[in-house]
């Protein structure tokens, strides 16, 4: 086919997608591939004796969750010793921000790429600070995780269904034209779905809606998982054409980062995951942080997140820096990729398509590495978040995966 052929494939294939959330389940029932005594975890494979301390707190927590241990101890003993396995979101149609716990007894969103008809899977977002996905697990986070997985997945999917579904791609859209960038900023993201299903959770919800609102509304970020199920299922098509440099999948677990390249199959290529430059809570520091952590890499995969900091100048109020640095992080991004996002449009740029396509390629050629906004996580288990800011994709990653195109078709 060729790189050029190959490339434009790639990219058509992302712009055409659509992602529409149709309905909520256990995971158990949808997530292919998922079995019982497994866990689902944010990045490229990490077994237990290499997790980082927020990715073995989550998995304490998803542990306690399922009932599989009654405390803490027990549960790490239970990780240790081989009995559970652990496998990576990307490696089944799903994906989830920070440490990204996935068991069998969660809910989870049921996204659709109509176009494609392709499928992804992420749970409900918990809200920000002490939650599971920071690596919370004290007896607060699990009665919550209950709450969520039953009462309020119950009203989320009779609301969803009620509504006819929602187009997550349509409220992106929205959002980015509202101030959001749609990894550390989803406030207009999660009003515009708030707005979405209020009158459906009234209908169906009887007397769980007040509590159920209350949820939804209760945290600016609740729609990032959303955002990251559409971001997946628009890219998973354009994962495995032969000759494409574009990346479809950059994650990371905590203790590395890894991407993947369409043309280059379902191979990771790793490498240590960075410190996050940012700005702590009070009390905290880089001392006290966990290397980047998380699947929400997704975002700036599909040209969203760090990529699209043009169009959310208050996003640094979170991460650090100023309007102008955003503006200026956006149009760095533009020498790295291979198009412009035809539906994500950034008024500040005279509505300019956000930078899509990361080129391996072009990376290595230009040494810039792919910037990333993202939440900070404590470095212990069970501390929960403890601040945000600004890192990148290690050059390393994408030296490797040239590496590899390079030797497949034969060039030394």
């Amino acid at each position: 086919m060729g790189i050029a052929s190959a490339n434009r494939d790639c990219i058509a294939r992302i712009q055409k997608g659509v992602a529409s959330l149709t309905h909520v389940a256990l995971a158990g029932d949808v997530v292919p591939g998922l079995q019982d005594r497994m866990i689902l975890h944010a990045g490229p494979p990490v077994t237990w004796a290499t997790m980082c301390g927020t990715m073995r707190g989550a998995v304490i927590g998803a542990i306690l969750y399922e009932g599989w241990a009654k405390t803490p101890e027990e549960a790490i003993r239970l990780a240790a010793s081989g009995d559970v396995a652990f496998e990576p979101n990307h490696h089944h149609q799903a994906i989830g921000p920070m440490a990204g716990m996935l068991t069998r007894s969660m809910a989870v969103y049921v996204t659709r790429n109509e176009t494609y008809g392709n499928e992804t899977f992420t749970t409900l977002n918990m809200g920000l600070g002490k939650v599971l996905r920071f690596g919370a697990y004290d007896q607060a986070v699990i009665d919550k995780l209950r709450w969520m997985n039953s009462d309020a997945a119950d009203v989320l999917d009779a609301a969803i269904r009620h509504a006819g579904g929602v187009d997550v791609k349509n409220l992106m859209v929205q959002a980015l034209q509202m101030g959001d960038e749609l990894h550390n900023r989803n406030k207009a993201a999660t009003s515009l779905l708030l707005r979405t299903l209020a009158p459906h959770i009234a209908a169906v919800g009887e007397t769980k809606s007040e509590k159920v609102l209350g949820y939804l509304g209760a945290s600016d970020a609740f729609f990032l998982n959303n955002a990251m199920a559409a971001a997946k299922a628009m890219l998973d098509p354009a994962h495995g054409i032969p000759d494409s440099t574009i990346v479809t999948t950059m994650a990371r677990n905590g203790t590395e980062f890894g991407i993947r390249v369409s043309g280059l199959g379902d191979r990771w290529f790793t490498a240590p995951a960075p410190i996050v430059d940012g700005i702590y809570f009070p009390g905290y520091s880089a001392e006290d942080a966990n290397p980047d952590i998380g699947d929400s890499a997704i975002m700036e995969t599909v040209g969203a997140g760090a990529f699209a900091m043009a169009a959310a100048p208050a996003i640094v109020q979170l991460v650090g820096g100023t309007p102008q640095i955003a503006v200026q992080t956006t149009r760095q991004m533009y020498e790295i990729t291979a198009d412009e996002h035809q539906a994500l449009a950034i008024p500040a740029l005279n509505f300019r398509g956000s930078p899509l396509g990361i080129d391996i390629r072009r990376v290595v050629e230009t040494g810039i590495e792919p910037i990333i906004d993202t939440g900070i996580s404590h470095k212990e288990p069970g501390v929960g978040q403890i601040g945000a800011g600004l890192t990148v994709a290690p050059m390393a990653c994408f030296v490797k995966a040239l590496e590899a195109f390079a030797a497949l078709r034969g060039i030394r």
